[in-house]
């Protein structure tokens, strides 16, 4: 399908998209699995891409800048929230890059899965040169939304962190949490992926479905970051943590999972759950990527292979991250 652009605005940056990552929430819109997609919907919100053209009153980028847009593409910038950097739970609700509304156009964001958009310039994010762009397109969600708790709860040397579920969030976690200097355990439910696992950067991985595998960890681990979005029990991970410990969840399993509150009372233990990141921290976690020279594993795919990419994504069948290359998009016509 053809989509239409806006023209490019003042204060707008207008890019040609070289590589647009997929998410698995792009499947959960497009298969309308949370019933609320307004459709025609075009997915896609971890892109990367070359300036083409900048408004008059956007001084600071160039065409030719390599640049990425994120999950989000306007709030309202002035509430508490958006004052604070986290435009996410803008008050007034941030423009999510596609699936939004825009009151002031009168039309619905569309996303990345195409061959340009027109973005916000306090909305652009500036990628640093060495970066691969194809690899570096995970960053703008899978990366903040594992690199945000990752800061937040103190993920360093001499700090012992398991990342629970080695899949397109889990992998970049390992990395992180690697790099940041922490020793890092993998907890999977099977020793498939034990391998790719040492390589990213965990010192140890434990096959959680082995029988009395997680005997020997209870009590051992600082932080524990939980990427997994199925089902599953709360109170075997709490039983990992230390005395002041944190289980954070990024992953979105189903509603209804108890947690044992003597569990967390005996410890001072804490459970919290953990958004994407705003425009700042994003670009925060860009510059410090850079010099880490840290990126997504990915396979780039032409946009002919989205819908055997979203099967395989079901079957859990990616190591880690798809990516479209957005050259392959038919031109009108």
């Amino acid at each position: 399908m053809t989509i239409e652009r806006r023209d490019t605005g003042p204060r707008d940056v207008a890019i040609d998209i070289l590589y647009c990552g997929i998410c698995h929430s792009d499947l959960h819109k497009a298969y309308d699995e949370w019933q609320n997609t307004h459709f025609p919907v075009v997915p896609g919100h971890e892109i990367v891409g070359r300036v083409r053209e900048v408004g008059k009153n956007v001084p600071d980028l160039a065409p030719g800048a390599l640049v990425a847009v994120g999950c989000m593409v306007d709030s309202c910038r002035r509430c508490a929230a958006c004052r604070s950097g986290n435009e996410m739970f803008c008050e007034k609700g941030a423009t999510i890059t596609f699936g939004s509304y825009e009151e002031a156009r009168g039309a619905w964001t569309q996303g990345g899965y195409s061959r340009e958009i027109v973005v916000d310039r306090d909305f652009v994010l500036c990628v640093p040169s060495g970066l691969d762009p194809a690899r570096a397109a995970p960053l703008l969600c899978a990366g903040i939304t594992t690199y945000s708790p990752l800061r937040r709860y103190g993920c360093g040397p001499g700090k012992n962190v398991a990342i629970v579920g080695l899949g397109g969030l889990g992998h970049i976690a390992v990395k992180l949490a690697h790099a940041m200097g922490a020793e890092v355990t993998v907890l999977s439910t099977s020793r498939a992926k034990e391998q790719d696992a040492n390589r990213l950067g965990a010192r140890h991985f434990v096959a959680t479905s082995e029988p009395g595998a997680l005997e020997p960890l209870k009590g051992q681990f600082d932080l524990i970051l939980d990427t997994v979005g199925a089902a599953h029990n709360m109170d075997v991970l709490t039983e990992l943590l230390r005395s002041l410990g944190t289980l954070v969840l990024v992953g979105l399993p189903p509603p209804g999972a108890p947690v044992d509150a003597s569990g967390l009372i005996h410890g001072n233990k804490a459970v919290a759950g953990s958004n994407i990141g705003g425009i700042r921290e994003t670009q925060e976690l860009l510059d410090w990527c850079g010099p880490h020279q840290l990126e997504a594993d990915v396979e780039v795919i032409p946009a002919t292979g989205i819908n055997e990419a979203y099967g395989r994504m079901v079957r859990g069948d990616v190591r880690y991250r798809f990516v479209i290359d957005a050259e392959t998009f038919a031109m009108p016509g």
